[in-house]
């Protein structure tokens, strides 16, 4: 009977390898269109096990309670805005149009009223650079110039959570937590140490591979590992 290797599992999918999205908080949504105008009052501070920055519960003015991304220097009692009229200012989500070039933004739609997208991982920002024909730059934190529609919403300021890997984890079970929060593999082992049943490279009197490392596509799943349809591999030459 055969075996599965570990990637061919995760692969297939199923609950051992899922993120545990049924305990994640929100999808942390921009409260309104951006045609519309919207104003709430944070009340408290929380950890969303989603994600590494911490994010605000806020009453906006009908009474619903939701969540938002937090930036930096925004505290419990704070007055923040969604929509056009919302003034320029940290934590107050705006129509990119309406936002001057060289402030620093996050929570980016990738396009008109979708919640939002891009930069959202803690301590991170984006600046807008500049306006054109309804469309508006953005120096991305990568550093790459990406264009979007002026009517996307943004918010103003950085993610909060800066800093947060110069920390170290001390514990094993802390970056276990960590791990598990976002499905990825971890612990991770090469598979040169593994058995030969658990892996093509594993297994023999010494560590080696045994076989090459480059597969083809079409190769079938319990030997699909290392090179996959490299178009070339080895270091270049100058």
């Amino acid at each position: 009977m055969g075996h599965r290797i570990i990637s061919q599992n995760r692969g297939r999918g199923g609950p051992t390898y899922r993120a545990p999205s049924h305990r994640y908080k929100a999808e942390l949504k921009h409260a309104c269109r951006n045609n519309e105008g919207v104003n709430g009052k944070i009340i408290d501070i929380e950890h969303d096990p989603a994600r590494h920055a911490p994010i605000a519960r806020v009453e906006i003015a009908d009474g619903k309670k939701i969540y938002m991304l937090v930036t930096e220097g925004m505290g419990v009692g704070d007055e923040v805005a969604w929509g056009a009229g919302a003034k320029v200012q940290n934590g107050n989500t705006l129509p990119l149009r309406d936002i001057p070039i060289g402030a620093y933004v996050c929570n980016i739609e990738s396009k008109p009223n979708d919640g939002g997208k891009f930069v959202r991982s803690s301590g991170v920002q984006a600046m807008l650079v500049g306006k054109n024909a309804g469309r508006v730059a953005i120096s991305m934190p990568s550093g790459k110039q990406k264009w979007f529609n002026d009517m996307c919403m943004a918010t103003i300021g950085i993610v909060a959570g800066g800093g947060r890997g110069e920390k170290p984890f001390v514990k094993a079970g802390n970056k276990y937590h960590k791990m598990k929060s976002q499905a990825q593999k971890w612990p991770r082992s090469s598979g040169l140490k593994m058995n030969v049943i658990d892996h093509p490279f594993g297994g023999g009197g010494h560590q080696h591979t045994g076989r090459p490392k480059t597969v083809a596509r079409g190769t079938s799943p319990g030997r699909k590992v290392g090179s996959i349809a490299a178009r070339r591999t080895g270091k270049l030459k100058k």
